[in-house]
């Protein structure tokens, strides 16, 4: 049987593997500084705007109660202000939705722990004042800080930033995109051979590692990819008759195999469940009543009642 060269390799995957307190290992998709950037911008613009309506509230309020303050007053509520914005904003929202600010929300990224559990207040608080103190000042006073931010989050495997590695989180994706990978249906070439495969020899656990390898070789390099594939389709035909046409390529074949399986496996759920609702139906339907016989008060005579004696 002929076996399909794929020459096209994949990039490395972004999906990374965390170990919970548990020893569960978790399947992640990391985010990276695209989507987390784009979600900063979003809150920066949040925070700013929030910035503007407080200054601009406190200032109406005082020019309307007509109350006198001198520039250190004012100066100690801007300050009060740019705390209440910058630090109870960010910390509040990912105590309070489970890592999530807006822009992370609108970007679906999360935070969570290096664990994979879900963050604290501790954890948005540290990761918060370490940004405030070292990675904000790089934007208006020392872009050195900023740069070095940058680097760290690039030199990461996981992407962290410094705020993540005082506070012990990751940014991790919600969305996951094809979580089973491309899956190949039925080939047409194959439509007429496969109905007449005996499948009963194909166990469940080779059926799955079939079904695995579908969905994940795109993600799996040469050459161990094209060894795995000719392993696992010999494997399937050993317990499958008969053989596929000549020339057939391996992953056409074992998707054929996994495509006909499965259309057999729902056609024997429909027909079960066919004859569950038949069965049910009967069951529920209205018993008919008995018609009435001459004789007796009730038709026939009651078994119960003694026969009069025949004087």
């Amino acid at each position: 049987m002929e076996t399909t060269k794929w020459a096209l390799e994949e990039p490395e995957s972004t999906v990374d593997r965390l170990v919970s307190g548990e020893a569960v290992e978790l399947e992640v998709r990391v985010a990276r500084i695209g989507s987390r950037a784009l979600a900063l911008m979003i809150d920066i613009f949040l925070q700013v705007s929030a910035t503007a309506l407080l200054l601009t509230g406190i200032g109406i309020g005082i020019a309307i109660t007509g109350a006198q303050i001198d520039e250190a007053l004012f100066g100690a509520i801007a300050v009060a202000c740019l705390v209440t914005v910058l630090v109870g904003y960010p910390v509040t929202a990912e105590t309070a939705f489970n890592g999530r600010s807006v822009g992370k929300a609108v970007m679906g990224v999360r935070v969570v722990r290096v664990d994979g559990g879900p963050v604290r207040f501790r954890h948005a608080l540290t990761r918060c004042l370490v940004g405030v103190a070292l990675e904000w000042p790089g934007m208006v006073l020392v872009p050195l800080t900023w740069g070095v931010s940058l680097a760290t989050m690039i030199a990461q495997r996981q992407g962290r930033r410094l705020g993540d590695l005082a506070a012990g989180t990751i940014v991790v994706h919600e969305r996951t995109p094809a979580a089973w990978g491309w899956i190949p249906r039925m080939p047409p070439p194959l439509q007429h051979w496969a109905p007449l495969l005996d499948l009963t020899g194909l166990s469940d656990d080779l059926a799955l590692a079939v079904r695995h390898y579908l969905a994940r070789n795109r993600r799996i390099r040469e050459p161990v990819r094209s060894r795995l594939g000719v392993r696992l389709a010999s494997e399937v035909a050993a317990c499958t008759t008969p053989p596929p046409p000549p020339g057939t390529p391996g992953w056409a074949y074992l998707a054929a195999v996994l495509a006909e399986r499965h259309r057999r496996a729902a056609h024997r759920l429909a027909a079960g469940r066919q004859v569950s609702a038949s069965v049910w139906a009967a069951v529920r339907s209205p018993v008919p009543p008995l018609e009435s016989k001459p004789g007796g008060p009730q038709g026939d005579p009651s078994p119960l009642r003694p026969a009069t004696p025949v004087s």
